[in-house]
């Protein structure tokens, strides 16, 4: 690596590119409006070269999905930009930025001697743009115009003057357009933040300096990344994971990854993958081989197994994604996408779980690996007004690590959406919270244990209220065990727990309240990570004195008998004398290994060759009735099974046909 910045300077620029950015998030957080931006904290921000390419982000504010994220498609959509204009864009299918339409990115071009030189750039997450349910946002949604309105990428701002007409059509379709405009206008003045910044350093560095710079701090993190894949053992490392269903009710969804490493590069190949399927679960790509969300998971392996890695576009280069057109990792248009991060949480968990394949000393096991996302649309009877607010993103532990326990209640990849504080949900929002804290024994069981779920308990107080639980996922298919470790425990759902009236929701999303309702969620925990029978006895006591873990658990999941508030050592001993080691390498919990003695990687493989033979809009189709067909109970030879299910369909309907060879 040769690069044009001495070591020195380098190292300044890097970190003034990264002050801006901090900067201009610091702005954002301060002047939003919606509790989603200001406390959840679900937006972006970075400082982009010339290109569109990402050289610096936030390390602590904001989400983490996106340090390798390129604009380049999307500005390239628009013309004629001049000094004081800012673009925009959140529409899933132009350009492949906006991953859903409530994400809306804006960059702001800066020009220096009339040509451009960087962006300033970022996105926010607005709660709701209109469409088919409050918030936007859900599974049950079949194309993507239901999903509220989308801006194909357009000069919002023009020499300095938010265009009203836009601004109009915006307001127009959206359900709190005070709420959306003040998060707009937050934003806007976060890049104007950047611009101020990135002129500095044009002055401090000078333009050239400034340039080669920016392009020198993405080959240096390239170089970082390049590091770590060397570090690990060439070879193909394959696994697949599963969200819990492609419709409400309805069947699995397998994603499929082979991990290939091979020196310092690596390819991620999603042959195999579902098709993509008619509720919102799809991914947009555009099949764009170093598309930030499918990178995700790597971004976070990078920083787990290097935590001085910089955070750029340079980190996406030494990888290669496959993903095959007409999959649920790179759908075609109307195909609806609102609830991608459901299956970017999928993604994450299959990256992880390749990963964890290829270097398991180093890697920690599943995270919970699903954050529902609580919104309420309600009416205050203290202000009149009606309102939609997300009161808090209900996620998981982490993972078991080699090291120590995993993060309970926010842990590992989804740890960056920030609680809100009861006081203010309260303060914002008519509901009463009643319980909100950590879930005791749901961190899966191990050596180091898995963190624990988070909880939350709260009640309404208007009649006809919406309550819609974004990404719902986790009801079924647990977060896997590691090296020995236990999965945690799934997720639940339920309205009026405790009641004659209880019911469990799964993976329901979308609920009405009136007053007396109680709504319990519950997330998953995190995986287990070695052997729980080999924990030292303390940490179980430690535990059962923090209410982490219950009397029955410590006994029954680890092996330890507590009794008067001491560690009964003479029973511990003959429990764990007991126990039979356990060395699985995964533990995916019995719901998985169920599903998988009837649905064998035979079948899956018969099932996908059919499915690849068909048109595209007869496939979801064909899937549905393969399920039915095998029905929950293991058979001798379940292709055969699928065989004789072809050939009957094929009599049926004659675009099967070709599904039968």
């Amino acid at each position: 690596m040769t690069l044009r910045t001495d070591p020195v300077t380098l190292q300044i620029l890097a970190n003034h590119t990264r002050a801006a950015a901090e900067g201009m998030a610091y702005t954002l957080y301060r002047t939003a409006h919606s509790t989603f931006v200001k406390e959840t904290e679900d937006f972006t921000i970075q400082i982009l070269d010339a290109t569109g390419k990402t050289c610096a982000t936030p390390l602590d504010l904001g989400a983490t999905w996106y340090p390798g994220v390129d604009y380049g498609e999307a500005i390239a959509l628009v013309d004629g930009v001049r000094p004081g204009d800012v673009c925009a864009c959140s529409d899933p299918y132009s350009g492949f930025l906006s991953t859903h339409a409530p994400d809306l990115h804006v960059w702001r071009p800066v020009f220096h001697d009339g040509e451009i030189v960087a962006y300033a750039s970022g996105h926010i997450h607005n709660t709701d743009v209109g469409g088919a349910v409050p918030a936007s946002l859900s599974r049950a949604l079949t194309d993507v115009q239901q999903e509220g309105i989308r801006l194909p990428p357009v000069r919002l701002v023009k020499e300095g003057v938010l265009d009203p007409d836009l601004e109009r059509v915006l307001l127009t379709n959206v359900r709190v357009p005070e709420q959306n405009l003040g998060d707009l206008k937050a934003l806007l003045g976060a890049t104007a933040t950047g611009e101020r910044r990135i002129r500095t350093m044009l002055e401090r560095f000078g333009r050239q300096r400034f340039i080669d710079g920016l392009q020198d701090l993405q080959d240096y993190a390239e170089a970082q990344a390049r590091a770590v894949l060397a570090s690990i053992p060439d070879g193909d490392y394959e696994f697949s994971d599963y969200c819990d269903e492609d419709l409400p009710g309805g069947e699995p969804v397998r994603l499929v990854l082979k991990l290939s490493i091979r020196g310092d590069e690596a390819i991620l190949d999603f042959t195999g993958t579902d098709p993509q399927v008619a509720a919102s679960l799809n991914v947009p790509t555009g099949g764009r081989p170093r598309h930030t969300l499918v990178l995700v998971g790597v971004y976070y392996v990078l920083f787990t197994l290097n935590k001085g890695i910089t955070l750029n576009y340079g980190l996406t280069r030494p990888f290669t994604c496959i993903m095959p057109e007409g999959t649920v990792v790179n759908p075609l248009p109307p195909a609806a996408v609102g609830m991608r991060s459901l299956t970017c949480a999928r993604l994450r968990s299959l990256v992880f779980g390749a990963f964890c394949r290829a270097a398991p000393e180093r890697m920690p096991a599943a995270p919970a690996g699903s954050s529902s996302i609580i919104n309420v649309m309600t009416n205050d009877d203290r202000t009149g007004r009606r309102l939609i607010a997300a009161i808090n993103p209900i996620v998981g532990g982490g993972g078991g690590m080699p090291h120590r326990d995993g993060t309970d209640g926010s842990g590992a990849d989804a740890a960056y959406l920030k609680n809100t504080p009861v006081e203010i949900t309260e303060a914002e929002v008519p509901v009463r919270m009643i319980r909100y804290g950590l879930a005791q024994d749901t961190g899966g069981a191990g050596f180091t244990r898995g963190g624990l779920a988070t909880e939350m308990i709260f009640t309404v107080a208007t009649p006809g209220s919406m309550v819609t639980a974004r990404n719902r996922d986790r009801c079924r298919f647990r977060p896997w065990g590691l090296t020995g470790g236990a999965p945690g425990m799934p997720s639940t759902f339920t309205l009026n727990p405790g009641s004659n009236r209880a019911q469990e929701l799964g993976n329901v999303d979308t609920v009405k309240l009136d007053p007396g309702d109680v709504l319990r969620i519950v997330s998953p925990g995190g995986g287990g990570r070695g052997d729980p029978f080999t924990r030292p006895p303390e940490d179980v006591l430690r535990d059962v004195r923090r209410h982490y873990i219950s009397l029955e658990g410590a006994r029954r999941d680890y092996g330890v008998a507590i009794l008067d508030g001491a560690v009964d050592s003479t029973t511990t001993a003959n429990l764990r004398a007991a126990q039979a080691p356990r060395t699985d390498f995964y533990d995916f919990g019995p719901e998985r290994r169920g599903h998988e003695a009837v649905w064998t990687q035979a079948a899956y493989a018969r099932m996908k060759r059919a499915m690849d033979a068909i048109p595209l809009h007869w496939r979801a189709f064909l899937k549905k009735e393969l399920f039915l067909a095998m029905g929950t109970t293991p058979v001798a030879d379940p292709v055969a099974r699928i065989d004789a299910a072809l050939a009957e369909l094929a009599t049926r309907f004659k675009p099967l046909a070709a599904a039968v060879s």
